[in-house]
């Protein structure tokens, strides 16, 4: 699994999500599907490697205002197509109001982020962003990469949600979401992110909380998944009833990315 990781100067959480057996024998095609964290701080090596990939579509899962604060860098040339919202509700990005006036702990980070998840299936922009990746992937010709700020929960109920889709079984849906705790150094980054929530809040944050909440743990994305099915009726329900994933669109996106 972590010869998914791809490792890059300043862009985290970077991963390949596809080559995985899916239904019917077949196996999806590797250096198709990516996956990561946000761009703004891409080095130029990073940003040449990234030109090199050949991208044909990038989604952005951000909020119009994470955008404006970290804009994300593009390679010379750069010509995929750029898929993101301009969905915008007014309020701070909710994990920003949640760690300016939450306890950071790690009981309070995990209701907090099972919370997130079990609404985020459902948010307006995601409905829209959602949808359009799925049309993108029938459609791109070349790999398509999806990102939000660090690349773990919008992004990976996204990946779940293709592998689903794909017939990916779901105990590899489930290892490849959990990736991000290799992917991303969590005990190394929580002194520095730890210092900067006291800064930003004037209140001391655990190490363990820090760690837990730069994480992900299987309960989150099982709510997000039971959620939608609970209101769809399955997950294929939701695919298609509030995403448009209809029989023809999911064979078409099976004939696309099949090695």
């Amino acid at each position: 699994m972590t010869g998914r990781i791809h490792r890059f100067d300043a862009l985290d959480n970077f991963r390949d999500y596809g080559d995985y057996a899916s239904a019917a024998g077949r196996r999806i095609a590797g250096g198709r599907l990516f996956r990561s964290a946000h761009h703004a701080r891409a080095s130029d090596a990073d940003l040449a490697r990234l030109g090199d990939l050949g991208l044909a579509a990038v989604v952005d899962l951000r909020r119009p205002g994470e955008r404006r604060d970290q804009p994300s860098r593009r390679p010379p040339g750069f010509a995929a197509r750029v898929i993101e919202s301009d969905h915008d509700d007014g309020r701070e990005a909710p994990h920003i109001t949640f760690l300016k006036t939450a306890d950071l702990t790690v009981d309070a980070g995990r209701r907090f982020m099972t919370g997130t998840y079990r609404a985020l299936p459902f948010e307006p922009a995601h409905l829209d962003l959602f949808a359009r990746y799925f049309a993108a992937l029938a459609e791109a010709d070349g790999p398509v990469l999806i990102h939000c700020a660090a690349g773990k929960d919008r992004t990976g109920l996204l990946a779940a949600l293709t592998h689903h889709l794909l017939g990916v079984h779901p105990d590899d849906m489930v290892e490849d979401y959990l990736l991000t705790n290799t992917a991303v150094d969590l005990a190394g980054r929580a002194p520095g992110i730890a210092r900067q929530l006291e800064t930003m809040t004037g209140r001391p944050a655990a190490h363990d909380a820090v760690v837990a909440f730069l994480g992900v743990e299987p309960v989150y994305l099982e709510t997000a998944l039971a959620a939608a099915a609970a209101r769809h009726g399955t997950i294929d329900g939701y695919l298609e009833q509030a995403l448009g994933v209809d029989a023809a669109l999911r064979d078409r996106i099976g004939e696309r990315l099949a090695a």
